[in-house]
C-alpha cells in the first residue's frame, strides 16, 4: 500500500511540476524584461486640405446671395492652411541594440516623419531603411546615441502548436504600453486580401488598433509574429487576431535592413487553382497543386520547360496543397538557386530543375529630394480615398497612396482607363472622375497595371 501511495505522490509531482512549466501563475517577469524593446510609433504625414467642400453653392446670376457668399468663400479659402498635418500610432519592436526596428508597413506608410517612443517616454527620430508592402513588414534605424537600447531575439513560429501561449505587447489606441496574453489559435491562416507571400499565425490575445507592428511572444520570451490586423465588426477586439510568423518575417526584414527592398524568387508563371473537373479531366487523383494557365515567355519557367496546363505539385519537396501555397514558398526561396519542381504532365509526375529569378519589385526607399519632389507632384482624390502621380514619359498615373480599405488598388498601380476612357495625366485623372461623379454614378470601372499584368477592378466613391 504504501508503495502505490508513494507511486501516486511520485506522479502527482511530476504532472504538477509540468503544469507549472506550460502554465506560469505570472507572467510579469517575462514582460519586464521584454516591454523596454517595445515601442509606439508616431507617423506624421502632411496632406493637402481639399477645398471642393467648401465650393460655393450656385446662384441664378445676379443673385443677392451671390456676392455674400462668394465673399465669405473667399475668406474661408485664404484663411485655411494650404496644409496639414495627419498623425498616426502604432507599435513596433527593437531587434538590435544598434536602433534597428521593426514594424507594419501599414504603420508608416506615406509618413513624411517618423517618431520611436520608449516605454520610458523618451523620444527618437526614425529613418525608414526600407518597406514592403507584400508582406506588411518595414525596419526603421534610429540613432539611440548614449542610450542603452534592450533587443529581443526572433523565435521559431513554426515551432507553435494550436494551444501555445502567446503574449502581445503594444500601443493599442495610443494608451501607451499594454500586455495582453492568449494561445494560438490557428496556423498558416489564410486572409481575404491579404498577401500571397504569408500565412498568419492566429491569436486570441487582445490585439487592437494601435498593436500593428508590435511583437507577440512565445512563452520563451522570444518573437514568434508581428501583429498586423483583426477582424472585427465593432472595430475592437473579438478574439480574432492575426500576426506575420517570425520565420517569414526574418529574412524580408534582413533583406530590407540591407537592400531597401525585398528580393522574392520567382518561377514566372501564372496559376490557377486545380478545379474538380482540372482533376478529372487531367487524370489526377486530387485537387492538390497549381495549374500553370501561362508562362512568361521571359521568366525562368520557359528556359527550365514548364509548360502551359502543367500541374505543379511539388516544389523543393514542399507540397503544394492549394494554389495560394506556391506564391509564397518560391517568394522564400532564393534568388538564383536551383528549384526542384514536381509537375504533372500527360498522366505522369516529372521532375524539372528551375533555376529561380528575383520576382520584379519597387524599391520604395527614396532620398529626401525624391520624395519632396513626389509630395509636391502628389494629387490627393479624397472621393476614392488615394493619392497619385503622373508618369514621366508614360500614359496613366501612379498610385502614390491608398488610404481606403474597401478597394483593390495597392500603392505602385498605374491606372490606365477609367470607364474605358485614356488616362494622359492626373489632370485628365481628375476631370474624368469628377464628370462620373457628377452624374451620381457609385463606382467607376478601372483598368490597371500591376508589375508586368493589366486587369480591371470596380471602385466605389467614399460617400461624404
Amino acid at each position: 500500500m504504501s508503495k502505490i501511495l508513494s507511486s501516486l505522490f511520485i506522479l502527482f509531482i511530476i504532472t504538477f511540476s509540468t503544469l507549472s512549466k506550460s502554465h506560469p501563475s505570472s507572467f510579469a517577469d517575462l514582460v519586464e524584461n521584454l516591454s523596454p524593446a517595445v515601442v509606439s510609433i508616431a507617423s506624421t504625414t502632411i496632406v493637402e486640405n481639399n477645398n471642393s467642400q467648401n465650393q460655393m453653392p450656385q446662384f441664378p446670376e445676379g443673385s443677392p446671395f451671390d456676392e455674400f457668399f462668394k465673399d465669405y468663400f473667399e475668406n474661408e479659402r485664404r484663411n485655411s492652411p494650404s496644409q496639414r498635418p495627419m498623425t498616426g500610432l502604432g507599435s513596433g519592436f527593437i531587434i538590435s541594440k544598434d536602433g534597428i526596428i521593426v514594424t507594419n508597413n501599414h504603420v508608416i506608410e506615406g509618413a513624411d516623419e517618423i517618431t520611436v517612443i520608449m516605454s520610458n517616454q523618451k523620444e527618437f527620430t526614425a529613418e525608414l531603411l526600407g518597406r514592403d508592402p507584400k508582406a506588411d513588414l518595414a525596419v526603421l534605424k534610429i540613432d539611440p546615441g548614449t542610450t542603452i537600447l534592450t533587443a529581443v531575439e526572433w523565435g521559431d513560429s513554426e515551432s507553435m502548436r494550436v494551444g501555445d501561449w502567446s503574449i502581445a505587447i503594444g500601443n493599442p489606441l495610443g494608451l501607451g504600453g499594454t500586455v495582453t496574453a492568449g494561445i494560438i489559435s490557428a496556423i498558416s491562416r489564410d486572409l481575404r486580401g491579404s498577401s500571397p507571400y504569408v500565412k498568419f499565425l492566429q491569436t486570441d490575445a487582445s490585439i487592437n488598433r494601435g498593436n500593428s507592428g508590435g511583437p507577440l511572444f512565445n512563452i520563451e520570451g522570444k518573437v514568434i509574429g508581428i501583429n498586423t490586423a483583426i477582424i472585427s465588426q465593432t472595430g475592437g477586439s473579438i478574439g480574432l487576431g492575426f500576426a506575420i510568423p517570425s520565420n517569414s518575417a526574418k529574412k524580408i526584414v534582413q533583406q530590407l535592413k540591407d537592400f531597401g527592398r525585398t528580393k522574392r524568387g520567382w518561377l514566372g508563371v501564372q496559376i490557377q487553382p486545380v478545379s474538380k473537373d482540372f482533376a478529372e479531366s487531367l487524370g489526377l487523383e486530387n485537387e492538390k497543386g497549381a495549374f500553370v494557365s501561362n508562362v512568361n515567355p521571359k521568366g525562368p519557367s520557359k528556359k527550365a520547360g514548364i509548360e502551359a496546363g502543367d500541374v505543379i505539385l511539388k516544389f523543393n519537396d514542399i507540397e503544394i496543397i492549394k494554389m495560394t501555397d506556391l506564391p509564397r514558398v518560391v517568394a522564400e526561396a532564393d534568388v538564383g538557386s536551383l528549384a526542384k519542381v514536381e509537375v504533372w504532365r500527360k498522366n505522369k509526375k516529372i521532375i524539372i530543375q528551375v533555376e529561380l529569378g528575383e520576382l520584379p519589385e519597387q524599391t520604395y526607399v527614396k532620398n529626401n529630394s525624391q520624395k519632396k519632389e513626389n509630395k509636391s507632384k502628389e494629387k490627393i482624390i479624397t472621393s476614392l480615398g488615394i493619392a497619385v502621380i503622373d508618369i514621366n514619359d508614360s500614359k496613366g498615373v501612379l498610385v502614390s497612396k491608398v488610404d481606403n480599405d474597401d478597394i483593390r488598388l495597392q500603392e505602385g498601380d498605374i491606372i490606365l482607363e477609367v470607364n474605358r476612357e485614356l488616362i494622359d495625366s492626373s489632370i485628365s485623372f481628375i476631370s474624368i472622375i469628377e464628370k462620373y461623379k457628377k452624374t451620381g454614378r457609385s463606382s467607376l470601372l478601372l483598368k490597371i497595371q500591376r508589375e508586368d499584368e493589366a486587369s480591371w477592378i470596380t471602385i466605389k466613391f467614399i460617400s461624404n
